[in-house]
Order: structure tokens, then C-alpha cells, then sequence
């Protein structure tokens, strides 16, 4: 099953750039930072702790194109 922008919550994105091999680099207020290595190039991205609720899709465009991971990757 596909998933869509609509339906990820910060609880799903912190699972899936673990997955991707990214790790926590540091927590700044509400805003958790991820560093990961993608195609040899290291990466930075910030994801905004929104409790159980979903990130806006164009939040979560934000993280994709910050992570450098394709978004095919994370549609699937």
C-alpha cells in the first residue's frame, strides 16, 4: 500500500530516517534534527514534533527535499 504526504505523523518520519540510517543529531524546542549520509553526501533535515498529529504536506515536502532521500522512497 502506497502511503501519501497527508498521513505521516513526526512519529513516522523519525522511524523512517532511523530506517534510512539517520540519527538524531540534536533537539532545539520542538524541532528535532536528523543527520544521515544519502549517496555519500551528508544531509541535515529538521522535523517539527507535532505530538500524535499529522505533519502538513508541504511540511513534509520540506523534510523530503532537506533529507535528500527520493520521494519515491517515501511514498512507498
Amino acid at each position: 500500500m502506497s502511503r501519501e504526504k497527508s498521513n505521516w505523523t513526526f512519529r513516522d518520519v523519525k522511524r523512517f530516517l532511523e530506517s534510512k540510517g539517520f540519527a538524531l543529531h540534536h533537539v532545539r524546542g520542538s524541532h528535532h534534527y536528523f543527520r544521515g549520509f544519502v549517496l555519500g553526501q551528508l544531509r541535515m533535515t529538521h522535523v517539527q514534533f507535532h505530538g500524535s498529529g499529522s505533519i502538513h504536506p508541504k511540511t513534509l515536502g520540506s523534510i523530503i527535499k532537506q533529507s535528500g532521500i527520493p520521494e519515491e522512497a517515501w511514498l512507498e
